[in-house]
């Protein structure tokens, strides 16, 4: 017992900026309470070096999913166990739980949400982004406008720089209203790039309240509107929102007034 007590102490004493030379930062902040409970608890040296590597690991994971988060800027974040499934037609349950497997998202397959405004595209992009979030992937959220803005300006601006490097490193980008203005030569051009460079590296995920057979008249060019629906829908999974669907929004909008009596 005096022998373990004297290992314990030496531990102790060891200056934290050993642990952080050891990149142990989280443990050498917590050593004082671990050894506290060591000694209350008795614990073997097994048990002291299971418990402050189960506690290091632990709070580097918690770091690591706050900096995912972070870096996917998502608008909102709503699980997708918030999401009401009935009384729309975009996704059946079953749809929606082999989604949640993400087994797509491995195989690097790529996702088209297409449908008329407030069936709630959106929200399954952003829960599924949440979902692979949670697992360990790197997200990135953009809408178009701000997709094309990052795009024209990452010569002369560094944040653009910055954010388009991330893009291209994410295991899933997620671009939120597809096509849903025109774009010039020049946007279609950069544009094109981006997805060639993301082909069978990531996948997408897209929503767009226009089908493919449209973004031809908006990109204008062809021969572009072909390069990158080659690559887009070369591993794919298309799913429609009915054009009669009632906006998800308003189905579930709340009331300033109380219901009538």
């Amino acid at each position: 017992m005096a022998a373990k007590r004297l290992a314990v102490l030496c531990i102790f004493l060891l200056p934290n900026t050993q642990f952080r030379q050891l990149r142990l930062a989280e443990t050498a902040e917590e050593l004082p309470q671990l050894l506290r409970e060591a000694e209350k608890a008795s614990w073997t040296y097994l048990e002291f070096l299971e418990s402050i590597t189960r506690y290091e690991l632990a709070k580097r994971e918690a770091k690591s999913l706050e900096k995912r988060m972070k870096w996917a800027r998502f608008p909102f974040v709503k699980s997708l166990d918030e999401f009401e499934l009935r009384g729309q037609n975009v996704l059946t349950a079953r749809q929606l739980s082999q989604l949640r497997e993400l087994s797509w998202l491995e195989q690097q397959y790529n996702l088209i949400l297409l449908g008329p405004p407030g069936i709630g595209k959106t929200y399954i992009a952003i829960g599924l982004g949440l979902e692979a979030v949670y697992r360990g992937f790197h997200v990135y959220f953009a809408t178009m406008g701000e997709l094309v803005q990052l795009l024209k300006s990452e010569e002369y601006l560094n944040k653009s720089k910055v954010q388009l490097k991330r893009i291209r490193n994410a295991d899933l980008v997620i671009i939120d209203d597809l096509m849903y203005m025109a774009m010039d030569q020049r946007e279609a051009n950069l544009f094109f790039h981006l997805i060639n460079h993301l082909y069978e590296r990531s996948s997408i995920i897209l929503t767009s309240n226009k089908s493919p057979e449209e973004w031809g008249h908006l990109i204008g060019d062809q021969g572009i509107t072909t390069a990158i629906l080659d690559r887009l829908l070369h591993r794919v999974e298309v799913i429609h929102g009915g054009e009669n669907e009632e906006s998800h929004r308003m189905k579930n909008r709340k009331s300033i007034f109380s219901a009538e009596v």
